[in-house]
This record gives structure tokens, C-alpha cells and sequence, in this order.
């Protein structure tokens, strides 16, 4: 049994989530439920897999060996059922730069890319910075939860559309969609002959009695229209060792990527790659598990007390993801002036709905990765910022 209770400072480690707003807000008083990392101590067998190329004392160039790749290929085939072959693995710094790099393999400036919305911020950066054209689909809200608008989706296929960029569970949202979900999606991508660019960084982060649909294991067909980005980063709180990987099927693609990744000199990764990801997958699974029904009791405190509490605000529980989506929309404040809200009136950082798009205007996205002392702290805070509006 792990313990996740404990907490771990993090304070003087130039840590984002924590020293960065401190120095920008000038106080650490703040609590920090904002970027999306974990405030939970890394799994023990990562720890020591990393300590052993610690003690190499030598951090020269390094290849990944064939128990990387295996263990990858297990770990698809065991959480996921998604058959994998070595030869569809690349090494990618993170999963955001492979998106963009999935873009420029299978599209051209100009080319239309299809987003559904809101999303995860970076997403739109990476088709207008790669100079595509973005077509924004809404996805419907129905009892706080979203549903895929596919209707509108397809009306908006022209045929300059060569992409819909996806994101699997849904980030900031919290949905695991549905296979049936995912067939229909598939069946419109093959209809009009479009890729899928799958971001599945948070496959492994689901609520009991959830399951994870990779997308390309539907078929060896959208297999080969499929590109899916992914990481231990989210799951086992590593973010900031920058690794990750892409998986593609289709040769012809697979081309173009390693054009890409030979140009950036990308297709190596560091000492600390196999090592971590080997810790993980290979060992980590309990560790996983167990964090992920410690988040899931986080998850179920702050829904009963928002609905106890604060019933002007709404929460629905997520089915996967450790990040809650908050409908504000009832409070007397602007949208765009939620986060001043909770950072002056309730000591709380939260990311702003906006970041996600026009769509997520009126929300915030609480980080609920972090002992339950922390989380019943913020919501108490919240509640007293909220009954203080003047």
C-alpha cells in the first residue's frame, strides 16, 4: 500500500506548479491546483531504475534497447489490447511536439484540421503555428458531460480536411469515450478519408469500472489512419524527464515522421528514458492503481461537497483524468475574471476555461492530484470566497 496522504514538498525545486506562481502572485500563501502534475511521490521502482543510471556516474549518448520497445508492446497489449510492433514506436520528446509533428506528416500549410472543443490549449497552437487552418467543433454538454457532435462535424469536412485532432480522455472535459463513440468518429475519418491524430496521454488515468479505447486498435484500417501520441509523463508524474512516444502503423507516414525527427536530430532519447518508462510499465502497475482510487476518493469528496456546499457551482465526476472541470457559470463574475476571483478572493490557483477555448469560458479545471488535506483546504476556501461575493 502506497501512501498518498504524505505530502512532498515541493518548494525550491524551480517547480512550475508551485515556485512559479508564488513569484508571479508574490505569495505562498496560494494553493496550487492549476498544471497538471501530481503533488504525489513517484513510484518507488522509477525511483530506483533512475537511481541505477544515477550511478553510472557517465550520462554519454545512450540508445533504447530492445526491453524499452518490450516494454511498451506488453503494456499496450495488457491495459489497452492494442497490438503494437517495435517498428511503429518513435521516440518523441513530449506529446504536444508530436502532435505538431503529426500535423506536417499529414498535411500542408493550408490544409484544414479538425479540433473538437474545448480542448487541451496547446492544441490549437499546433495547427495555426504549423500554419493549418483550425475548424472548430463544439462538443455538446448533456448533464455535464460532453458528447461528440458528429453531425456538425462532418458538415464541416471540405476538401481541404486532412485531420481531426483528438484528444482521448478528454482533457479538460474528463470523458473516456465510448468505442461506439470511437467506431462512429472512425467511420466519418474513413468516409472522407481523413487522418486521426490521437493525444491518449491520459489513457491509463481512469475511474473504476471505466476502459480506455485506444482508437487505431478498432481495426488494421484506422490503424493506418491513425497517429497516437502518449506518455508515461502524466501517469507516473514524470513530466519533466521529456519522454514520450508516437505509434504509427502506416509506413508511408512513418516516413515523413522520421523526415521530421532525423531534420530535429530527435530520434534519441536520454539517459533516463528507458530507465523510467521500464520502471513504470514494468513494475508500477499497483502503484497506478492505487493512485488512481486515492484520486478517485479526491474526486467523490469534492463532487459531495460542491453539491453540499457550493450548489451554485457544478461538478460532474470525470470517468477518467485526475482534473475536474467546474461549471461557474451561475456566479455574478465575468468569465474572464474567474481566475482573479479564485486567486484574490480564495487563495486558490486554478486554470482558466478560456485556455481551452472560447467553449471553456466560464469554467476552471481543479488539479485534484494532491493529498485530501489539500484539496478539503481549497474547497473550504473556495466556499468561503464564493459566500463573501458581494
Amino acid at each position: 500500500m502506497y501512501n498518498f496522504d504524505q505530502p512532498v514538498s515541493r518548494w525550491g525545486t524551480n517547480c512550475e506548479k508551485w515556485d512559479y506562481i508564488s513569484e508571479k502572485y508574490k505569495s505562498k500563501d496560494l494553493i496550487p491546483m492549476w498544471v497538471a502534475d501530481m503533488d504525489f511521490e513517484v513510484s518507488p521502482y522509477i525511483l530506483e531504475k533512475v537511481q541505477k543510471i544515477l550511478n553510472q556516474k557517465v550520462f554519454g549518448y545512450q540508445y533504447l534497447s530492445e526491453e524499452y520497445y518490450k516494454a511498451i508492446i506488453h503494456w499496450m497489449d495488457r491495459r489497452h489490447h492494442f497490438t503494437v510492433e517495435k517498428e511503429w514506436i518513435y521516440y518523441i520528446p513530449n506529446v504536444v511536439a508530436g502532435l505538431s509533428y503529426a500535423i506536417e506528416a499529414v498535411s500542408n500549410p493550408g490544409d484544414e484540421i479538425l479540433v473538437l472543443t474545448p480542448v487541451y490549449g496547446p492544441f490549437y497552437d499546433v495547427v495555426t503555428k504549423n500554419n493549418r487552418i483550425l475548424l472548430d467543433c463544439p462538443l455538446q454538454e448533456e448533464d455535464g458531460y460532453y458528447q461528440m457532435d458528429l453531425e456538425n462535424l462532418e458538415k464541416k469536412i471540405t476538401s481541404r480536411t486532412k485531420a481531426v485532432l483528438f484528444c482521448n480522455p478528454h482533457n479538460p472535459g474528463g470523458r473516456v469515450w465510448t468505442r461506439q463513440e470511437l467506431e462512429q468518429l472512425a467511420a466519418i475519418c474513413v468516409r472522407h478519408n481523413l487522418y486521426i491524430i490521437s493525444d491518449d496521454i491520459h489513457a491509463d488515468l481512469l475511474m473504476k469500472g471505466q476502459v480506455h479505447t485506444m482508437i487505431a486498435s478498432l481495426s488494421e484500417e484506422i490503424a493506418n489512419r491513425t497517429i497516437t501520441c502518449t506518455s508515461i509523463s502524466k501517469p507516473f508524474n514524470v513530466a519533466s524527464f521529456q519522454m514520450a512516444y508516437m505509434i504509427v502503423k502506416n509506413s508511408d507516414i512513418a516516413a515523413k515522421l522520421k523526415e521530421t525527427l532525423n531534420k530535429l536530430h530527435l530520434l534519441d532519447g536520454h539517459a533516463f528514458c528507458e530507465a523510467s518508462l521500464i520502471g513504470a510499465y514494468n513494475y508500477s502497475e499497483q502503484w497506478l492503481d492505487e493512485m488512481m482510487a486515492y484520486v478517485e476518493g479526491n474526486m467523490d469528496y469534492l463532487v459531495t461537497f460542491v453539491q453540499e456546499n457550493i450548489p451554485v457551482l457544478s461538478v460532474k465526476k470525470p470517468e477518467g483524468t485526475y482534473l475536474a472541470w467546474i461549471d461557474c457559470r451561475r456566479l455574478p463574475i465575468a468569465p474572464d475574471d474567474l481566475l482573479e476571483f479564485f486567486v484574490n478572493e480564495c487563495n486558490v490557483v486554478v486554470t482558466d476555461g478560456g485556455f481551452f477555448g472560447e467553449a471553456g469560458k466560464g469554467f476552471v479545471r481543479l488539479n485534484m492530484a494532491c493529498p485530501r488535506n489539500i484539496v478539503k483546504k481549497a474547497l473550504n476556501q473556495i466556499r468561503d470566497g464564493i459566500v463573501n461575493i458581494k
